[in-house]
Parts: C-alpha cells; structure tokens; sequence
C-alpha cells in the first residue's frame, strides 16, 4: 500500500519517511544538525545505541550513528506497506520482518519502550496468558464498547483483577493522559502487576505528570483544610492558625476532612490520634452550627400549656357553675367554683347577678368561693415560694440544649 508524499512545507522523518503522523504515535520531531526525525523512530531503531545523555546529540544519540541507520534502513522494506526505510526490525527467533513505526499498531506488531526497546511483528509479540475469557456482553471499561470474544491484540484485561477488559486504544490514551505516576488499572486500581504487563503488551506510558495536574483544573482537590472549626477557638493567633505538635495542634475530621479543630479548644489529648466532628459522629451539626443557647420559650413548652389550660372562656366556666349552683348543695358549688384568681371576680359577680335563688343562697354561695379562693392562693404562693417560682409563671423546664455536648 503506497502511502501519501509529505507536503513540500513539512520535512518527513528521516527514519520512518512520515511527516503526516501523530505525536502520540512517534512522539515529538527534531529537526537539528541536518536531521529531521521522530523521537520514537530513534528509541526503536533496530541497531543504533544511545550513547550520551539525553542532553547531548539527539536524545543522546550521535548524529554519526543516525546518519548510518538511516543508510542500513534505506535497503530494506517493512513488510506492512512495503515501501523501503523500515528501520525497527521484529525480535522474534529467526525472523527477518522489518516495518515503520507508523505501521506497528495498524498491523499488529508490538513495541515496548522500556529497557531494551525490542520490537515484533504480529506473528511473534507477546500475548497475555491469563486464563480467562470475556463473557458475551463483556464492554470496554472506558469506553463501555463490546470487547472481543477472546484476548488479543486490541482486546486485553487486567492481569491482577482479571475483570476488567478494555481496548488497546483505549488504555493506550489513559497511559498516555496519566504518566507512569497515576497509571494503574481502571477498576482495581493495581499498579504492581498491571504496569509491567502493559509494558510487555506494547503500551507506551509516558514519563510525565498526570495530564490533568497540567491545567490546574483539579488544584481543588489538593487544597487541605486548614482553620480551627470549634464554637470557641481558644488559641490567641488565631482559628487559621496552628503548631505542628502540641495542644494547639490542627487535627482533621478522620470522616470527612472538612472540619478542624485545635487539640485544646475540644479537649482533645495528645494520645489520641484521630477526631471525628460533631455531624460524623452522629451527635449533631458540626461545631459552628451549634446554636446559641437562648431562654425556654413560654409558647412551646409543655409547661405553659398546662398553666394556661384552665384559663378557659368565661361563657364555658358561666355555664358549669350555674349548673352545679342549681343542682348541688352550697358546699359542693364552692368546691366547683375553684377557679385561678385572674378570672374569679367577674365569674362570682354573674353567678350573683344570674341566680334564681334567693339574696341569702346567693349570698352564702358567694362568700365560700371567695374564701376558698383566698385559701388557693395563699395555698399556692407557698408552694411557689418553695419552687422558687413566682406566681403566675410556668415551671421552669430544662433546655433542649442541655442534654446536648457542647462543642468544646
């Protein structure tokens, strides 16, 4: 298959006679000292030795012995494309295939670029031997396409979980996205087992931070908290502020790591190694959401509803005593007629004034209430004055914030 003339504009490499590739494929060109080749073409050359530091040369190898595996490639053809230049040979026992770089991955062949960089063809690169096979509806875990049926060269698996499947191409972009630091497997994240075995694969990882540390986008996320979060922060410098060791100490919820406090400003002692906050422990809202406390609320307490639950309608109490004045003895209608002292006046008054007894009934029946309800409330202010409470008031009820721990 003849492959495409490079523009006059753009200089072909010199090894693989390709300008139009991708840099992923054979990595950055250098054009220097009367040369123009792609990085990778050098690392794999078949026959030329890297003889300086990467500083020196061409990525340490000598323009001398480039120009002279230039010449050798010059005389043999790659057995993909079938045009001359092919400067990798395949490493495999008594195999004379040589190919271009460009032409590797499109046919099968495998390069490693680790120690020795050795190359082969599709008839003897390595092959996973890890006995398991992908089942029917088996995908990609990157880009969640079908995988082969079987492994092979574009359908491969994680050697250490051996469940998690994946295309050539597609671990090919995360190794070159994380750099040899992050790269690991998708699913179980071991690197151990995995990295190695993508390198014998012929998967290329890069000697590079991760792509994404590039941009800055995730900075975020390496950003660790760093202020004291207790309701009162005791120390003088400041709640941004700590010591490495000591009481003043920043310790982090083991939680979520979101929420900090100062040894000393939540009594925490210097055996003990790791703090939870309020909100991760289950006691409540973190440190600083803790309300302040305020006075028992007359409205909603139970309390008050019960001191104020025999102030009832006049007209309700009207009725129950005029009925209980007509049917029942004098004694009992005193009795009936215990009411608080706020609302006995005006209810002795329309009892006097309604009755259909005689002036000396009414009378007598007006007098016992006022005597019983002068008993009441003498009754009562002791019992007051012994509670300590004033007259009138509800019984004190303990605050719903007292039961709590506080955030010290």
């Amino acid at each position: 298959m003849k492959r495409k003339a490079p523009d006059s504009s753009e200089k072909a490499c010199m090894l693989c006679r390709r300008a139009d590739v991708s840099a992923e494929v054979c990595g950055p060109t250098h054009r220097e000292q009367g040369l123009c080749v792609h990085e990778f073409c050098l690392y794999l050359a078949s026959g030329l030795e890297q003889r300086r530091t990467e500083r020196e040369g061409i990525c340490g190898f000598l323009p001398a012995d480039i120009k002279k595996t230039i010449k050798a490639a010059a005389r043999k053809s790659c057995f993909a494309c079938g045009e001359h230049g092919a400067a990798i040979d395949c490493q495999g026992k008594d195999c004379s295939r040589s190919f271009h770089l460009p032409c590797a991955s499109s046919n099968g062949c495998v390069t490693q670029f680790f120690k020795a960089y050795r190359s082969f063809c599709s008839e003897h690169r390595p092959e996973q031997a890890v006995p398991v096979r992908p089942d029917e509806e088996t995908t990609c875990i990157i880009c969640m396409e079908r995988v082969d049926e079987k492994l092979s060269f574009g359908t491969m698996v994680c050697p250490a979980c051996r469940g998690a499947w994946f295309h050539r191409g597609c671990i090919q972009g995360q190794a070159s996205r994380a750099g040899r630091e992050c790269f690991r497997c998708p699913q179980c994240k071991n690197k151990r087992k995995f990295l190695p075995e993508m390198l014998k694969m012929g998967i290329y990882v890069l000697f590079r931070p991760p792509a994404w540390e590039e941009t800055g986008q995730y900075e975020e996320l390496y950003e660790r908290h760093s202020q004291c979060d207790a309701g009162q922060c005791l120390y003088r410098e400041g709640r941004q502020q700590a010591q490495e060791s000591g009481p003043w100490e920043l310790l982090l919820c083991s939680s979520c790591a979101s929420r900090g406090t100062h040894r000393h400003c939540s009594a925490v002692g210097a055996a003990v190694e790791a703090w939870e906050c309020d909100g991760c422990a289950g006691i409540g809202p973190a440190p600083s959401a803790l309300p302040e406390p305020s006075a028992p609320s007359t409205s909603s307490k139970p309390g008050a509803e019960t001191s104020s639950s025999p102030a009832a309608p006049a007209s309700a109490e009207l009725d129950l005593a005029s009925s209980s004045t007509s049917s029942k003895p004098g004694a009992e209608a005193s009795s009936s007629s215990a009411a608080p002292a706020s609302s006995k006046p005006d209810l002795a008054s329309s009892i006097t004034s309604t009755s259909s007894q005689d002036e000396s009934e009414a009378s007598s029946s007006s007098a016992t209430p006022a005597t019983s309800e002068s008993d009441l409330v003498s009754s009562r202010a002791g019992s007051q004055e012994e509670s300590g409470s004033s007259p009138g008031s509800p019984a004190p009820e303990s605050s719903p914030q007292a039961g709590r721990p506080g955030p010290e």
